[in-house]
């Protein structure tokens, strides 16, 4: 008799291993929140674990969504309602909005606030199976105001039933107070801002925001090798509003992932497919902005290059804590099949945080983080828009209710 901890039969498995990877009347079994066993339900071993029947229902690798910017003060929803009846960013980033709206109310915020306001926004994502969450600071842009972004981050993985990855995006906006003067800024950031906030253990990854509005393929080059001199993979957000060559950048330096890439180039696909660069995809800031310009999505799939889903959720430009939208409007606006969406929300996200190893399937030996769903096939989960059809949640090996309950 096996001395599982636990034990879910009566369910189709997606593992995503091969496709979908189905396996239908099946069974899992966990032992010290790794995966022990998959199988056949017919051929379930005996144990003494703690037992669970799906009803039938399917069983996925727990959701992760891969590139947010959830831990932030403050809202915009006044600029949302402004830009509708007719004001232009312009205009309001003159009156003081726009990213510095956030930056003043996020460095005014205490730890205690900056979790407070956080933690509804990530229980929505938990509530929608998932067990995976990469957090960015980047509206600090100061040492103390990032640390603590970074330390709200590590805080929410600590109390919630959710495995939380930082990344650092001091390289997001300039400050006001380096305004006119971007290159000290990012010298600031490579030699003292990224090494201090890398010793206190609360960096995983290295972001930059690579753009016109943004930072030069120079100086993000330079942040790069920052992190790269500190052992820490990189990031980045690229080619959203123009081809600065990001992508290729990020790639040369074994980047984990290059995201939004709306403005992406051949050169830039080949440069992530020769490197096992992640495409990152965020439809969410594409709808809200009412962009045009889509991901050149048929180059990427052509070219084998790994495509992830994620919510980007942040104040300014994709206020979306739900990821299976996102996979919704992954398919309808760019024409990503169901199959394509689930495994942008699930092994390939798990590559763009560089943890295919440990999740992002269903596989022996895997960290046991799963989603139980009611539905009739795995294309349900990115074809109904509004309905959450999770009905449980395994993550390291504990079994919830979908539901979270905010710590006090």
């Amino acid at each position: 008799m096996h001395d599982w901890d636990l034990v879910l039969h009566n369910v189709h498995l997606a593992t995503m291993e091969d496709g979908y990877g189905e396996v239908p009347d099946a069974a899992i079994a966990v032992k010290d929140g790794r995966i022990a066993w998959i199988g056949s339900g017919a051929a379930l071993p005996a144990s003494s674990a703690v037992t669970i029947d799906g009803k039938g229902c399917w069983l996925t690798p727990g959701l992760i969504d891969c590139h947010t910017h959830i831990v932030h003060a403050g809202n915009r929803s006044d600029e949302f309602e402004a830009r509708l009846n007719g004001a232009s960013y312009e205009a309001i980033s003159r009156a003081g909005g726009g990213i510095m709206s956030t930056v003043r109310a996020t460095r005014a915020a205490s730890d205690a606030e900056l979790l407070r306001q956080s933690l509804p926004r990530v229980q929505a994502l938990l509530a929608e199976g998932v067990t995976t969450l990469e957090i960015k600071s980047g509206y600090g842009l100061d040492q103390p105001s990032e640390a603590k972004m970074l330390r709200v981050a590590r805080t929410i993985g600590a109390r919630l039933p959710v495995t939380v990855r930082t990344s650092f995006l001091g390289a997001h906006a300039l400050p006001p107070e380096y305004a006119g003067r971007a290159d000290d800024y990012i010298d600031a950031i490579c030699r003292q801002m990224l090494p201090a906030l890398a010793v206190d253990g609360l960096v995983d990854a290295v972001d930059a925001f690579c753009e016109r509005i943004g930072f030069t393929p120079a100086q993000t080059q330079q942040v790069f090798e920052a992190a790269q001199a500190l052992g820490l993979p990189v990031k980045l957000h690229a080619e959203q509003l123009s081809d600065q060559g990001g992508a290729a950048l990020v790639a040369r330096f074994g980047g984990l992932s290059a995201d939004h890439l709306e403005f992406l180039s051949q050169e830039g696909i080949e440069h992530m497919a020769r490197h096992g660069t992640v495409a990152v995809l965020l439809p969410g800031a594409y709808y809200f902005l009412r962009e045009t310009q889509a991901p050149p999505i048929a180059a990427l799939r052509a070219a084998g290059v790994p495509m992830a889903v994620s919510t980007d959720c942040n104040p300014g430009t994709s206020p979306l804590t739900s990821l299976l939208l996102a996979m919704n409007m992954a398919c309808t606006l760019w024409h990503l099949t169901p199959q394509e969406a689930l495994a942008g929300a699930t092994i390939h996200a798990a590559r763009a945080l560089g943890l295919q190893h440990e999740t992002g399937s269903l596989a022996v030996g895997k960290r046991a983080d799963f989603a139980l769903w009611r539905i009739a096939r795995p294309a349900d989960l990115s074809y109904a828009m509004g309905l959450n059809p999770c009905v449980g949640v395994v993550h390291g090996g504990a079994w919830r209710t979908p539901v979270v309950s905010l710590p006090d």
